[in-house]
């Protein structure tokens, strides 16, 4: 057999893709989905990265905890990948730099005119809807988040049914932090994300609107706040104590 088929990133959000641990075919494919398939750049700290087609950042506890490994399995992995010339690795003491080698024959760039052999007769002129398409999307990927807007923003992009504009979610992220200082939005959006599995959207519904009123009454309720704005209790001497874990 030849050819090649595409494979969507949502199939991570998949409960077969939760099963742990990993095979190595499995880490594998995910390493692909992970690859940004655009140039990139984002502000992690003080420090302005660039992302190539292909590449992106990431670190072996990240990959030990979504894998079902340990750090050295992880380790070892990558560098067989590596040594088959698989992936370049770029590793510091705060990330790892991960990028795969020939990007382009496990993914056809949107942007270009590459196409898979199998679809050439009917994918040789490319509509211009398509392509303004491309340039809007485009545009909206090169957008410089911090990695905390970043990970708001990738909440969002899960939530079934909701109309993503990361320019636009950006700038009502920002304006959310205007009105609840305390709140932490990553957890909170983390919180709605789980809530509306059971509600979810009507067909008319005003989605930033559901978002802020239920900031609001998580602010109102005292929970994901922000570490400094939790309140402190009294601290008393327990006969036991219990540890529980908190999902």
């Amino acid at each position: 057999m030849s050819g090649w088929i595409s494979i969507h990133r949502k199939i991570q959000e998949h409960w077969l893709w939760e099963e742990k641990p990993f095979d190595k075919r499995s880490a594998w494919i995910d390493l692909i989905l992970m690859a940004s398939y655009r140039d990139n750049k984002f502000l992690l700290g003080n420090e302005l990265v660039e992302v190539e087609r292909g590449g992106f950042i990431t670190s072996e506890v990240k990959l030990s905890e979504k894998w079902g490994w340990s750090r050295t399995k992880v380790r070892s992995f990558l560098e067989l990948l590596e040594k088959d010339n698989m992936i370049l690795k770029k590793s510091d003491n705060r990330k790892t730099y991960l990028k795969i080698v020939n990007y382009n024959d496990y993914q056809v760039s949107e942007t270009t005119k590459e196409q898979p052999k199998d679809n050439e007769e009917t994918t040789k002129e490319q509509p211009k809807d398509t392509i303004n398409k491309d340039n809007k999307d485009n545009k909206e990927n090169n957008i410089i988040m911090t990695p905390y807007e970043a990970e708001y923003i990738s909440v969002l992009e899960k939530i079934k049914g909701y109309p993503l504009d990361r320019k636009k979610d950006l700038e009502y992220m920002k304006e959310l932090e205007k009105r609840y200082p305390t709140l932490d939005l990553v957890e909170a959006i983390k919180k709605f994300s789980i809530w509306i599995l059971d509600n979810p959207f009507k067909k008319n519904a005003n989605h930033r609107s559901q978002i802020n009123t239920s900031f609001s009454k998580y602010v109102e309720w005292g929970v994901c706040l922000k570490k400094e704005s939790k309140p402190e209790t009294k601290k008393a001497v327990p006969l036991k104590m219990v540890f529980m874990d908190d999902y």
